[in-house]
């Protein structure tokens, strides 16, 4: 029996690409769990038929799905108010990041997630590296494609426990051969494109600093096979408070999205404080001009948990560095001009001239001007 005061603890196995074994060692897990006593349900298992992972969840108890009409198809969804009337010691929950269907009561499975965590039921849950927001430009860069359904970095760091589910490039590729992961037809377009070995070692790579990442910033418990990650409780008295504090300045620029999942990445690599700052004036961004995008941008920093402020001011670079003065800003963090060196800052002077003058300004400060590798950039 839970305890429904208590919230329930999250279990994330983490891959970089479909096939690895992320959902089979998820339904071993929650076999054992069930063989020693404990009340496990399957709340949502995508199988792909894939033989062995289905043979694994045979014995499990399965929450039905809810079906959803949409635009005149219906799709199958988790019951989350079905699994929250159960109430069962543990629920398995495939595909993390997944987007729900229009009209769902959340936009997102993470978010179905949080509401069991918070009801005290455990969660088993998996998902793939290029699916953490602040490495979905890295991502691009590397395969060329933009993944739409992303999970915030925050989400990730409150799990209890993250388990890197690994494979080298070349097993997955044999398997993906084999018709393990898809089939035959599936696995000649996926071995095309997304599935090649340069792009699977570059994903391993970034899952692989991530999970060390993730290691670093919690308590280890040596004495536990695969190096078990206990969540930390209250603050961490071995390591001193960060110095370091970020600052992003957005502003209507497309780039500004690029720039907050950098400026975030670092602050957490650096426990550092996160702002993410635009500038409204004579010379800065005008929110109620639409379309809104500077307003957009604050809204997509304050999903990272990354907290906001809009400043008044005609001189866009003294009111930035100002404020980063008074805040006791280390890094500021700007997006390096293109040929369109006017786009959404208003002033005839132009880009160029802004980001000298933060520079020629801050010069208390580290001033990183980060480059949009998706576009040509001024020479």
């Amino acid at each position: 029996m839970t305890d429904p005061t208590a919230k329930g603890k999250l279990k994330i196995y983490l891959g970089y690409a479909a096939g690895v074994g992320k959902t089979y060692q998820m339904l071993e897990e929650a076999r054992e769990a069930s063989r020693q006593g404990h009340d496990v349900v399957i709340g949502y298992f995508e199988p792909h038929a894939r033989k062995d992972t289905i043979a694994k969840a045979e014995g499990l108890e399965f929450v039905p799905r809810r079906k959803v009409e949409y635009r005149g198809t219906t799709f199958e969804e988790m019951d989350t108010q079905a699994i929250l009337a159960r109430h069962p010691g543990m629920c398995v929950v495939d595909e993390f990041p997944h987007s729900n269907v229009p009209g769902s009561a959340h936009a997102k499975r993470w978010e179905d997630v949080e509401e069991l965590l918070a009801a005290g039921i455990d969660v088993c849950t998996t998902m793939n590296i290029q699916h953490l927001e602040s490495l979905n430009d890295q991502v691009w860069q590397i395969t060329g494609v933009r993944v739409r359904e992303t999970i915030p970095d925050w989400v990730l760091q409150q799990a209890d426990q993250i388990v890197m589910v690994d494979l080298t490039p070349r097993a997955l590729l044999n398997r993906l051969a084999r018709g393990v992961v898809y089939s035959p037809e599936k696995a000649q377009k996926a071995i095309e494109h997304f599935f090649q070995e340069s792009t699977l070692v570059a994903l391993r790579e970034l899952a692989l600093r991530q999970t060390a990442h993730e290691i670093e910033i919690r308590q280890v418990d040596f004495d536990s096979p695969g190096f078990q990650m206990v969540p930390t409780e209250g603050e961490d008295t071995d390591r001193a408070p960060s110095v370091d504090r970020i600052l992003i300045f957005v502003t209507s620029d497309p780039a500004s999205a690029m720039l907050i999942r950098r400026g975030k990445r670092v602050a957490d690599y650096l426990h550092a404080d996160c702002f993410a700052v635009t500038v409204q004036g004579e010379g800065g961004q005008k929110l109620e001009d639409p379309p809104r995008v500077v307003e957009r941008h604050l809204n997509f920093a304050r999903d990272l948990h990354i907290e906001t402020r809009v400043l008044e001011g005609d001189d866009i670079a003294r009111t930035l560095v100002e404020f980063a003065r008074l805040n006791g800003i280390t890094h500021l963090f700007v997006a390096r001009p293109t040929a369109d060196q006017s786009k959404g800052l208003g002033k005839p002077l132009g880009r160029k001239n802004v980001l000298q003058d933060i520079v020629r300004q801050g010069r208390d400060m580290q001033v990183i001007i980060v480059a949009d590798r998706s576009r040509p950039q001024q020479q």
